[in-house]
């Protein structure tokens, strides 16, 4: 269970929003989270592969060779 407050102008926005469309404003807040975090995850995760690279622990192949 999570419970958060929102600044007015955007709580107005999701409750229209939900209104409008049917949905509940926790779908709409839920899709939003999910959709952050999986942004997020990824950003982590290429920072870990640069991280290697700069290491030298990582195999890098020019784009030359992906062509060949």
């Amino acid at each position: 269970m999570l419970s958060i407050q929102l600044p007015e102008e955007i709580e107005a926005r999701l409750d229209r929003l939900a209104r409008k469309t049917g949905r509940t404003k926790s779908d709409y807040a839920c899709e939003a989270i999910l959709e952050k975090i999986e942004d997020m995850e990824d950003v982590y995760l290429a920072e870990q592969v640069l991280d290697r690279i700069q290491e030298g622990a990582e195999q890098v192949i020019s784009a030359d060779e992906v062509y060949r």
